[in-house]
């Protein structure tokens, strides 16, 4: 039956750009070029296998003093075309290489979406980095975006090492965007309510006050129709069937062993979060205490929030990104 999940998910819960924004093609010196970029001798792409046999397109961002590496899992309805600007800003802001990736069936990426990909896709991903750039799990960060925070949460629960982990508007599972149930169905997918208690390293929640339309209404086509399939409409029906809130990231903050300084986002529905002057200051605040653990090494890993503060943003002015980058 799990393949049946498997496929619904992939019909309802992904929805890459068709046609895709971008496309790559080896150059005669053997390299993969991806078109539309700009050339930038610190930018290297990829095509990795997975262990799924798609190839998947993977791009690597380097910051010539970083000192940390972002794992970046992007959201449902986007790829690497529409957020290689947000990766040059975030290298030049918060001065850390980024790797960033497609899943499969996302761009130039080969094979079809699906729960399972996405691990696999992660997997790949995580492991170019350990062979190409030697990359230690204490110099890594994982940063899961909406639906990534499904793959970025089953490679930090299996991490016992890393250095930070990010969760960008995640969800607690596919079946809790809709209902708050109390107990993880089987066929549910993106389980990170369960996993999010696994992973040992410190926790920043960054969550938005409501969900993309698209990967809300996307979510509850696929929740309706595994309750369906599996008969359970009568036993959930009557719970609150409006957009999430942020109960979903504040949960799954709750549920984290090692806690950071939480950033909630109210009101912020026309602008992306990336464009929010406090979203680029918590990550580069996050960033520093990241790397004062590293050089510390406290003892009680419990005081990087010793009043377990929340900041709250409730305006909607916005951040524009200048065009050059503070790094060529």
């Amino acid at each position: 039956m799990g393949n049946v999940t498997s496929n619904v998910a992939a019909k309802f819960a992904f929805f890459p750009p068709d046609p895709p924004t971008y496309d790559v093609n080896k150059a005669e010196d053997g390299t993969v070029v991806f078109s539309g970029l700009t050339a930038d001798k610190n930018a290297e792409v990829h095509l990795l296998e997975t262990k799924g046999g798609n190839k998947i397109v993977a791009t690597f961002w380097k910051h010539p003093f970083a000192r940390f590496t972002l794992l970046y899992s992007h959201g449902n309805a986007a790829d690497l075309g529409q957020m290689h600007e947000l990766f040059i800003e975030l290298r030049a802001h918060l001065r850390v290489n980024i790797m960033s990736y497609d899943y499969s069936g996302y761009g130039a990426s080969t094979g079809k979406p699906s729960e399972v990909n996405t691990y696999y896709d992660i997997e790949a991903v995580y492991n170019c980095l350990k062979r190409e750039y030697n990359i230690k799990q204490e110099d890594l960060i994982l940063y899961g975006q909406s639906v990534g925070s499904g793959p970025t949460l089953q490679l930090g629960s299996r991490l016992k090492k890393l250095r930070g982990l990010v969760l960008h508007s995640a969800i607690l599972s596919g079946i809790r965007v809709l209902y708050p149930v109390k107990m993880t169905f089987w066929f549910d997918i993106f389980k990170n309510i369960d996993k999010i208690r696994h992973v040992s390293c410190p926790v920043l929640v960054i969550h938005v006050s409501t969900y993309h339309v698209m990967f809300y209404l996307s979510i509850r086509a696929f929740v309706l129709s595994l309750l369906m399939r599996f008969r359970l409409m009568k036993r959930l029906q009557g719970t609150n069937d409006d957009i999430v809130d942020l109960s979903h990231g504040k949960r799954l903050w709750e549920l984290s062993k090692e806690k950071y300084d939480p950033l909630w986002v109210k009101g912020g529905g026309h602008c992306n979060l990336e464009t929010y002057p406090e979203y680029i200051k918590h990550l580069r605040k996050f960033i520093n205490a990241m790397e004062k653990l590293a050089l510390t090494k406290p003892t009680n890993k419990q005081q990087l929030t010793p009043n377990s503060s929340m900041t709250e943003v409730k305006h909607n002015k916005c951040l524009r990104f200048g065009k050059r980058s503070l790094v060529k």
